[in-house]
């Protein structure tokens, strides 16, 4: 059976975990630190805290955001999520306090609108968490624009950038290294919570790095961290995985655009649909949703006699938790609960997998 879900794991991510091991580094320490440096280069944020989840991750943006005094945001204020955010969203905000405003999708995209959000904004939403899912951006200056905090969730969507508007495309020309490049996801927003669980795009095998994309942000959240217990941090033998990982993206994502290229045009002729996304660096590959046109069963069934497992898209999401209660008000998300699918798409398949999946893709009821 050929899985939905896969971390690729290499020997370079095991020697590194392994030498954590052997040297008995596995608390926070040079590893954590390593990470941060990594991940502040790849993204120029000011600075960044490693935790141990990203529930945690959302914990001490809200009490940075709190602390710094930001205008409407407050102990117990109303947070607005996304209906297909994950299901350890909505029990946070719950669990601090906070009142969340569950808010509804975009079909084509899988994403909260500006439109949504606005219209959350005039039912109480203080602050909007942006949860940036299957390697879609969102139109991010929308959202500022309406004058609100986001804390926007990277983890499926980490390391793509923003086009870079002021970017001449000659000078892109020739090199890879030469080509422009705009801001980096979750540098737009207030804080950004860059999500490395075991199927996220960047896994440390549990945790996340919170990062604070201006001095202004870093200033509360580093007194926040200076003063966090060791429980709180993200341990040496996550962070070694995770700052391999780190590395080796550009391997990972190129075997992965690949493989999308190949997935879509199996569908091209046939009645299912992956989301609208834009091209290069502008998105990465998040596995592959398909959203059907026919019941998830039937393609499920299909595909599982094929030796191949699909997964619900979103079956850890806010919405599967509280189906019964949001289904009415989150018409879209409910629908793309119930029909958007993943197929597997990772650095580890085979050539032989891949095709398999392709025929299942092609042939699908």
């Amino acid at each position: 059976m050929i899985n939905t879900y896969s971390s690729t794991i290499r020997r370079k991510e095991m020697e590194a975990v392994l030498v954590c091991m052997v040297d008995e580094r596995l608390g926070p320490g040079e590893a954590c630190a390593r990470l941060i440096q990594s991940v502040k280069e790849n993204s120029s944020c000011d600075g960044a805290l490693a935790l141990r989840s990203p529930s945690l991750a959302l914990e001490y943006a809200l009490s940075a955001l709190v602390a710094s005094g930001v205008s409407g945001v407050e102990k117990g204020c109303t947070v607005m999520i996304s209906a297909l955010a994950p299901c350890w969203q909505i029990l946070t905000l719950e669990k601090l306090g906070y009142k969340p405003l569950v808010l509804d999708v975009c079909e084509e995209t899988g994403l909260v609108t500006p439109e949504i959000c606005a219209g959350g904004i005039s039912q109480g939403g203080k602050l909007l968490i942006l949860t940036e899912s299957m390697g879609v951006l969102p139109d991010i200056d929308a959202f500022l624009s309406q004058g609100i905090p986001v804390i926007e969730d990277i983890s499926q969507v980490a390391l793509a950038r923003y086009p870079d508007k002021d970017a001449n495309p000659a000078e892109g020309e020739g090199s890879e290294e030469k080509k422009p490049k705009g801001k980096a996801a979750g540098m737009s927003g207030t804080y950004a919570i860059f999500g490395m669980e075991d199927r996220d795009i960047v896994t440390a095998g549990g945790g996340a790095v919170l990062m604070a994309p201006t001095r202004k942000a870093w200033i509360p959240l580093k007194a926040l961290g200076d003063a966090a217990p060791s429980t709180d941090l993200m341990p040496d033998m996550n962070a070694s995985l995770a700052y391999v990982e780190l590395k080796e993206y550009g391997r990972n994502e190129a075997v992965r655009k690949e493989l999308f290229g190949l997935y879509s045009r199996a569908i091209m002729s046939g009645r299912h649909k992956t989301y609208s996304r834009a091209e290069g660096d502008a998105s990465t590959v998040y596995s592959f949703p398909l959203v059907l046109n026919t019941g998830f069963k039937d393609v499920k069934s299909y595909a599982q006699k094929k030796g191949i497992e699909v997964r619900q898209a979103y079956e850890n999401s806010v919405i599967a938790l509280r189906q019964e209660e949001l289904a009415p008000s989150c018409i879209c998300a409910n629908s793309l609960l119930l029909r958007c699918a993943l197929f597997p798409l990772y650095p580890r398949l085979g050539q032989k997998d891949a095709a398999r999946i392709v025929k299942v893709l092609q042939s699908l009821p």
